[in-house]
């Protein structure tokens, strides 16, 4: 009667469905569950007192996956009625997480024979960025990355690159080979004519130097594209 039971108040009908989820995710892991479901357990510790499954649902709808989420803006995510600014920083926090663990499966190891860990970060780094990064990996003799670097930051369809100062970054690291990658926030990772035609100057830059260019990778929301396997460098 009026939310009572026995002179005591009714546990809420979300708190069982909070429960079950965890228990899923105890025994069965996150692999099992719904992006949306992933997204709830997530929110469960920042909005302890409300059902947030219906906001769970609204946010993949909106954003497209967990990833998406999680890698949206702060300003986009502010537009989505019952996100507050400490449930953001919570998202913002998972991101964080999610980008060092990459980071250290690509940092000090030679990338060569961890290639697809080196993707797995660059998406995870850069792929849902509302504006164009260039970032370099700087490899020692042995291929291991010894630095990671957002050269240039840009517009939402171009990013200023200066050949120079990107061979000059390398020999102060005494890198003897880089990586260069930038996302593309439309999404579609081809290349452009520009694309091409600047990795080409870099690579008559860093060539005489002893600087080898490895590939040039665009990252995209829906794939990656390597210059190197595309024949385009």
């Amino acid at each position: 009667m009026d939310g009572l039971e026995d002179g005591k108040a009714a546990v809420p009908h979300y708190h069982g469905h909070r429960d079950r989820l965890r228990a899923r995710f105890r025994d069965a892991g996150g692999d099992l569950l719904a992006d949306y479901e992933l997204l709830e357990l997530v929110l469960f510790r920042s909005i302890p007192r409300q059902d947030v499954k219906p906001l769970a649902k609204t946010l993949i709808a909106q954003f497209g996956t967990f990833a998406e989420v999680i890698g949206a803006s702060e300003t986009r995510l502010r537009s989505v009625q019952g996100l507050g600014e400490a449930t953001i920083l919570d998202l913002k926090i998972v991101q964080a997480a999610a980008r060092r663990i990459a980071r250290g499966a690509v940092l000090k190891r030679p990338v060569l024979s961890s290639w697809s860990a080196v993707l797995d970060y660059c998406r995870a780094a850069m792929a849902f960025e509302e504006k164009e990064q260039f970032r370099i990996l700087f490899l020692d003799k042995k291929n291991a990355v010894i630095a990671d670097e957002v050269q240039q930051t840009g517009t939402v369809d171009h990013t200023p690159v200066y050949p120079r100062e990107v061979v000059k970054r390398a020999l102060e690291l005494s890198a003897t080979a880089i990586i260069l990658v930038h996302n593309h926030p439309s999404g579609d990772p081809t290349p452009s004519r520009a694309d091409v035609t600047m990795t080409k100057q870099i690579v008559d830059v860093a060539q005489p130097l002893g600087i080898a260019v490895h590939d040039h990778v665009i990252i995209g929301r829906d794939g990656h594209s390597s210059l190197k396997g595309l024949k385009l460098m």
